[in-house]
């Protein structure tokens, strides 16, 4: 069967991703586990969460339609299949939160701030002095200090798995004789999510233009390619999400293909149902990882300049002192105000 066949593939990419992600992860961690949580180590987590999600709803999906499932068609596979999209939406949801939160910096705190690539994308998120975090906080995930915008992202996510398991027993509802049509609202479901993830995309396109240009203007060994990754997710993202989202408001296929899918149109819809979620989750989550697979460098403790006083004899009095003993004494002077240790 077509449609069993690209849910197969799916699955085996997921697969691949997820495996990816957590090694990835794993990797960062044994390198840097000091800093408890950064954005870096989050990102690579939600990413392999999210294909694990959909590697699991691929192989229940091909399950079910082998064993006919009732219970999948009314409702558990429509849970199932929200579930990493919307995982996926508040990965790149924080994402977006993280360089909205850059581009708004002021002036100073850009001038302090010219670590661009690790800012706008790995950035560890520090604690400012005179604020004291929840100590559970603390131990569940050190390191991590949000935002408002990180938390209105959490807010998201939880209001949009609320709403999911409200369609979800709507369709459960529709399966009777009663005026809810199942049909009717995984379409209103499908269409509304590709509305979002189409804004999302503009949104990253956007916000990524502008954080390009503020990092054109700041001056670093590693700038060039700094600025092209950023480009580039940005440029990704905007085409991944947009292509899917208008796939899915144009045939919605992603959602019905399952259950109610002809024998006429089923190899255009396996098609359809394939690039949909290649395009749309699969290319970004790894494009995602490929950005952020460089291992970030390990902090050296800068140990604070004790000021000494020297005092020099000379073996005999001299009336003048030689130019080049004070040239020597300024330049050694300015190179240990300039030098960490």
């Amino acid at each position: 069967m077509p449609v069993i066949a690209a849910e197969a593939a799916l699955a085996a990419i997921d697969a691949s991703i997820s495996v990816a992600a957590f090694v990835q992860l794993a990797r960062i961690h044994r390198h840097d586990q000091q800093h408890g949580w950064t954005r870096q180590k989050i990102f690579h987590f939600m990413i392999g969460l999210c294909n694990l999600v959909f590697l699991v709803y691929f192989v229940s999906t091909v399950i079910a339609t082998c064993e006919r499932w009732l219970c999948w068609v009314h409702g558990c596979g429509f849970v199932l299949m929200a579930s990493p999209q919307i995982l996926l939406l508040a990965s790149f949801l924080l994402l977006l939160s993280f360089w909205v939160d850059l581009c708004h910096q002021t002036n100073d705190e850009d001038e302090e701030d010219t670590r661009t690539h690790h800012e706008a994308l790995l950035d560890r998120t520090k604690i400012k002095p005179g604020i004291r975090a929840v100590d559970v906080r603390r131990r569940c995930c050190p390191g991590v200090q949000l935002g408002s915008r990180q938390k209105f992202v959490i807010l998201v996510l939880l209001l949009s798995f609320v709403v999911t398991i409200a369609f979800a027993i709507l369709i459960w509802i529709g399966r009777g004789e009663n005026p809810i049509d199942s049909s009717l609202l995984k379409r209103v479901y499908l269409d509304v999510f590709s509305v979002v993830v189409l804004v999302l995309g503009v949104a990253l396109a956007c916000y990524g233009a502008i954080l390009f240009s503020k990092m054109s203007k700041v001056r670093s060994e590693t700038g060039s390619s700094e600025k092209r990754k950023v480009a580039s997710l940005a440029a990704v993202s905007m085409i991944c999400f947009s292509s899917s989202a208008i796939l899915a408001l144009v045939t919605n296929v992603p959602v019905l293909v399952c259950w109610y899918s002809t024998d006429e149109y089923i190899v255009n819809n396996a098609i359809i149902l394939f690039m949909y979620y290649f395009i749309g989750s699969s290319i970004p989550s790894g494009f995602v990882l490929w950005v952020m697979k460089d291992i970030p460098h390990r902090q050296t403790v800068e140990r604070p300049t004790q000021s000494r006083v020297v005092t020099l004899f000379r073996d005999r009095p001299s009336t003048t002192q030689d130019p080049q003993w004070r040239t020597a004494v300024t330049s050694s002077n300015k190179a240990l105000k300039s030098s960490p240790i």
